[in-house]
């Protein structure tokens, strides 16, 4: 049987996990079930599992014979989002989010696609054993929307344990490309990312009489004026990178200066260069907009970075999406692989790259999620389909996860052949 008679044969069991999925998210570090399912149909293809590995990750080993290692990573986590997609399978799913909120749960992100490929992936391979030799992790991550559980894998010793791979591969949908078609690039494909805090400081007093105060309201409308100036006024125009201010909280009435605003900012870069210039740039804003306004030495704004939400870049090796691109090409077509653009978002599949010393070749490949159709009619309205984080982002199962197996399994095959 080869690879695409194999894949058809295994879709409708894909197709109806995939829905079960969908139907049952789970929050980031709450993947208990999700997690229980996939150690299951792991063992189901013969593998030595390993469960709770950072948290509630997953990791299947499949040892065939000498050669190179391949880690295929899939994330599991849903989004506080209520769905409003219509599909007779939507989640209906309600909880309590950190702060004890009423929240619906959703996979608005794809990563239920994600472990149902992980799955097909692996019972494609394990039915190909004559095809290919060598040994391939297949790991389930949790809490990738919250980005910390590629670094709790990775601090539990993910690659102590298991030993470092050769190559790492993963996949994400993207609904801007079509279903049945696979996008990649060598170099960097989505940005890396830090958050932080601004506490802004000042002197508060009554609103009637501000030359007796120093206003921090004032400083942090300035401060977000002038952070808008990083990536317009500094960064060349060919080097993208976005600095956003998503959160402002301070006072309490119209008439009340008060001693402090907080802000929330957010900010994205393909390179470390680009990630030190932004910080060091938001803490010389933040002291001279202080320092114009008469803001005493002691009272300058405060920046806490957030160490453990950053990210670098997702940057693929040249000789792995060279690999993915040939094998797609290969077992699609030449015309459903597309050069991939790069996203303002952020994976914490980047940090596999530079867990260890010695770099471990990553490549990360979006997959389409919107039928043709649905695409041609968007482009007619001149809209974009649901995007991610949508509530109505909704893939067709069967072209999405197919596509997903296919290109997966032949760049594995081409690999370890």
């Amino acid at each position: 049987m080869n690879l695409n008679e194999k894949v058809k044969d295994e879709l409708p069991l894909l197709v109806s996990l995939y829905k079960h999925l969908h139907a049952n998210p789970e929050l980031s570090g709450r993947e208990r079930n999700s997690a229980a399912i996939i150690a299951e149909k792991l063992e189901e293809c013969g593998l030595q599992v390993t469960r709770n590995f950072g948290g509630y990750g997953v990791v299947g080993e499949m040892v065939n014979g000498t050669g190179p290692t391949i880690m295929v990573r899939a994330d599991m986590d849903a989004l506080p989002i209520t769905e409003e997609s219509g599909l007779d399978y939507a989640s209906s799913v309600v909880t309590e989010d950190a702060a004890g909120n009423k929240v619906g749960v959703m996979h608005a992100c794809g990563h239920d696609v994600h472990m149902a490929a992980l799955i097909g992936s692996a019972r494609v391979m394990s039915a190909m054993r004559g095809s290919w030799q060598g040994r391939i992790l297949f790991v389930a991550q949790p809490a990738e929307e919250s980005m910390f559980g590629a670094r709790d894998m990775i601090r539990q010793g993910l690659f102590e344990k298991f030993g470092r791979p050769d190559f790492c591969l993963a996949t994400h949908v993207f609904p801007k490309i079509e279903a049945g078609r696979i996008a990649v690039r060598p170099g960097p494909i989505m940005a890396g990312t830090f958050q932080l805090k601004l506490i802004v400081r000042g002197v508060g007093g009554h609103g009637a009489i501000p030359q007796e105060s120093r206003d921090p309201v004032v400083l942090a409308a300035r401060i977000i004026t002038s952070l808008q100036t990083i990536v317009s006024r500094e960064f060349s125009p060919l080097d993208p990178a976005v600095v956003t201010v998503g959160s402002i909280h301070g006072g309490t009435r119209s008439n009340i200066i008060p001693e402090k605003v907080e802000l929330e900012v957010t900010a994205r870069f393909f390179n470390e260069d680009g990630r030190n210039r932004i910080l060091k740039s938001i803490e010389r804003i933040c002291r001279y907009e202080a320092l114009s306004m008469d803001i005493p030495e002691e009272l300058l704004p405060i920046i806490e970075l957030d160490e453990e939400g950053e990210l670098p870049a997702t940057v693929n090796d040249s000789f792995l999406a060279a690999k993915v691109r040939e094998a797609v090409s290969e077992q699609l077509g030449s015309e459903f692989c597309l050069e991939a653009e790069m996203v303002m978002g952020s994976e914490d599949f980047s940090l596999f790259r530079t867990a260890l010393a010695d770099e471990i070749p990553c490549c990360l490949f979006f997959t389409g999620a919107t039928q043709t159709e649905e695409m041609e009619l968007f482009q007619q309205k001149g809209i974009n389909p649901p995007s991610l984080h949508n509530s109505r982002f909704c893939p067709p199962p069967e072209q999405t996860i197919s596509t997903a197996v296919s290109a997966m399994c032949a760049t594995i095959l081409k690999l370890m052949s």
